[in-house]
């Protein structure tokens, strides 16, 4: 037989446990309602591309589809008198694609870009890398190092996108070391490949809305932060600082800094009557005491203490840091991968830039440096 229960006491609840749990309810209500934090800025949502064959410069998130399959690819209209190439890419929020052909990663190369001062939401990154041993462990670094900051990063830390593309041809030497590369011997083949990834690199990632196109070798580790706005502050064509790099000087027993890029140079007669004493096929080489070409080196015309901002014209560059107005490029402008006039790759390139009326500039006296091996 059930014993009757006795009286039910309720156990009075204090003012303050009440107060906690409407406060609770509150809290879950609104986590419930309200959409999730933002990893995207209102800015980068204005840009952001609607279909993965948007243009690649365009940031794109993936969005959730009705069935799994995406939506046909948007028609987009572009207006090229629109896009501003200025002074003050800044203050213009100009877009800047920094296209980076790539053997070997260098984390200091890495450090260095994260430090430039430009705003990361206006800059696109393009990196293409051989398909060898050395490019499959550089990709597979560089993709450690690209997750952490775009997926993991502060907000004003990601680029705008990112695009990474591998060779469809095989290297012409084995080996990337300095020594190796160099050899005169080897530099037509070299550069004729180089002409090549730099040429395709571009092609696939060159936008409509690109302003400003930054050519940066993997190993150039430092340059100042504000490199893009220092260079575009000339407004010139063309615009290329001087290569320098540091190394331990043992006849000082102290760390001193040394002339590297000697294809940035004003064109001599000498080197003129060569060219018009060679075949078809042959190309002008510059650095080499087995050719020599007499032309006036900016490499030679750095003066410390003047003026960072010095200019002189230019009619060969180098690639290690090499600002070009996009419209360069659009006008057909790009890196023979032949003979052209003699000359291949950059120092085509200036060649080819210059037969369509732009002119390069060489900053002697601003600095960047390369990787020491």
């Amino acid at each position: 037989m059930a014993r009757p229960l006795g009286p039910v006491r309720l156990k009075r609840t204090s003012p303050g446990t009440i107060a906690v749990g409407i406060v609770l309810v509150i809290v879950i209500l609104y986590l419930l309602v309200s959409p999730s934090a933002p990893d995207f800025s209102a800015a980068r949502k204005a840009t952001a591309a609607l279909h993965p064959l948007s243009p690649p410069t365009s940031p794109f998130r993936k969005s959730s589809s009705v069935g799994g399959k995406a939506g046909p690819p948007p028609v987009t209209r572009y207006n090229l008198n629109n896009v501003t190439i200025t002074n003050d890419p800044v203050a213009n929020r100009e877009n800047v694609l920094v296209l980076t052909p790539m053997a070997r990663f260098y984390q200091e190369y890495w450090d260095n870009l994260l430090k430039l001062s430009y705003p990361h939401e206006l800059i696109t990154l393009g990196f293409i890398l051989p398909k060898n041993k050395e490019g499959n462990a550089a990709t597979i670094e560089l993709q450690k190092q690209i997750a952490k900051i775009q997926k993991h990063g502060l907000e004003k830390e990601r680029f705008k996108s990112i695009i990474i593309l591998r060779q469809d041809f095989d290297p012409p030497i084995p080996s990337q070391d300095e020594s190796e590369r160099h050899k005169m011997a080897n530099q037509k083949a070299r550069r004729a490949a180089m002409a090549k990834a730099r040429n395709s690199l571009l092609f696939t990632t060159l936008g409509p809305d690109t302003s400003w196109v930054l050519w940066l070798d993997a190993d150039i580790v430092e340059t100042p932060p504000t490199l893009i706005q220092d260079l575009a502050s000339h407004s010139k064509p063309l615009t290329v600082p001087n290569c320098f790099q540091r190394f331990y000087n043992a006849e000082k027993k102290a760390m001193d800094e040394r002339p590297y890029d000697f294809n940035n140079w004003q064109d001599s007669p000498t080197a003129q009557e060569l060219a018009s004493k060679m075949g078809k096929d042959d190309i002008l080489l510059e650095g080499y005491a087995d050719m020599a070409t007499y032309r006036a080196l900016m490499a030679y015309m750095y003066e410390a203490g003047a003026d960072i901002h010095t200019e002189v014209p230019l009619d060969g560059v180098g690639g290690t840091a090499l600002l070009v107005k996009a419209e360069v490029h659009r006008d057909g402008a790009m890196f023979p991968a032949f003979p052209f006039y003699h000359l291949i790759e950059t120092e085509g390139f200036a060649k080819m830039a210059r037969r369509l009326g732009w002119q390069a500039t060489g900053l002697p006296n601003y600095k960047v440096y390369h990787y020491n091996e």
